[in-house]
């Protein structure tokens, strides 16, 4: 009886045995692990850390192309911004219009087509001008009339000069004079029928715009070309604070990456959009990226100063807040936003008036990589 008991006992430990291994975990041998486990992150790449500052290396700098620029704190000129728009310098381009509707032929060279170049006075195209049937009905029988009295008048000067001897010389050089005169009245008569127009370039440029194709029948005044010079051109600013035509010091605009310095010529003494409009004359090869008619940024530096730092405006950058911020390199491997307030300067670079400090090492490029940092 205690035997079977015994058995009995036995049995149970080993079925609650397997029922505890069956819930047990079983852990891999060595060589085994199928790699399930989260990757550590990595504390040698770029990141950004707690404070809001990025930890950089200086093996992710030079592949960024990160760039950095000490700072100097100096009196800047104040500017404004204006909008602006390019026009074309009057002494530097032109406009080609027809005296007289009709119809268009091309020139010697086919007609120009946009952006080809031009010499001054080279023919562009003919302008055919069209008269009305009852206009050339006129003119022929004019013409008519006047051959006939030109062939009268051609007899009686052959019949004076035989009688020369008794006929007076002033009777003789008065038939002459008639016999010219209404020659020369016949073949302006005759140019007159079907004249035909030259259209010629009024300066050395290039073609701007065209208008017209072959047998277009164009009106009189009417625009068909316009020529401008590329390397000159004009700028056409509004300033609504009629102050500021008072306190021009220097202009210019951005082309890209590059500044370009206006001349100023003058302001207008009559207002344009409730705006008073400032003309500036620009030269120079990068001013061939512009177009007429094409907007731009006009910055106008006036005499007054403001004290700050001036730094590219490839250096401003947008934070979550939607604040502008400049990233300084505060370590040499660590970056840290500043948020600055500015006042533009030239176009190309924009004047810090508060958030940094002169010496102040600013990332000039590779900045837009820094900021997008996580």
């Amino acid at each position: 009886m205690n035997t079977h008991r015994l058995f009995k006992l036995g049995a149970l430990v080993l079925a609650l045995g397997a029922a505890t291994g069956l819930h047990a975990p079983v852990q891999a041998g060595p060589g085994h692990d199928h790699g399930d486990a989260p990757a550590a992150p990595s504390a040698n790449g770029p990141q950004r850390l707690p404070d809001g500052s990025v930890f950089l290396p200086k093996a992710a700098q030079r592949q960024l192309g990160v760039r950095t620029l000490p700072t100097e704190a100096a009196a800047l000129p104040r500017s404004f911004e204006l909008n602006g728009l390019v026009v074309m310098d009057p002494n530097a381009g032109g406009k080609v219009q027809p005296l007289n509707a009709g119809r268009i032929e091309p020139g010697p060279r086919g007609l120009p087509n946009p952006g080809q170049a031009v010499r001054q006075g080279e023919v562009l195209a003919y302008v055919v001008s069209s008269a009305s049937p009852i206009e050339q009905a006129s003119q022929a029988a004019q013409r008519a009339e006047w051959r006939a009295a030109q062939s009268l008048a051609d007899k009686r000067v052959a019949r004076l000069k035989e009688l020369a001897d008794t006929v007076p010389r002033k009777d003789i050089e008065a038939a002459e004079s008639e016999a010219r005169s209404l020659a020369e009245r016949l073949a302006a008569l005759g140019t007159g029928l079907a004249p035909r127009e030259a259209l010629v370039a009024p300066v050395s440029g290039v073609i701007a715009s065209a208008h017209v194709v072959s047998g277009q029948v164009v009106d009189a005044r009417e625009v068909l070309f316009e020529i401008v010079d590329p390397a000159r051109l004009r700028i056409e600013a509004l300033a609504f604070d009629a102050a500021i035509a008072t306190d021009v010091g220097s202009a210019s605009i951005a082309i890209g990456s590059e500044r370009v310095p206006l001349v100023f010529v003058g302001a207008a003494r009559s207002l344009r959009e409730q705006a008073l409009p400032l003309v500036f004359r620009a030269q120079g090869r990068p001013l061939a990226a512009l177009a007429v008619g094409q907007p731009v940024r006009v910055f106008v530096q006036g005499r007054t100063t403001v004290q700050g730092i001036a730094v590219p405006s490839a250096s401003l950058m947008r934070n979550p807040a939607n604040q502008t911020i400049v990233w300084v390199k505060a370590a040499p491997e660590r970056f840290e936003p500043r948020v600055v307030t500015t006042v533009p300067l030239d176009g190309v670079r924009v004047v810090v008036t508060s958030g940094l400090k002169a010496g102040d090492r600013v990332a000039t490029q590779g900045a837009t990589l820094i900021n997008q940092v996580r």
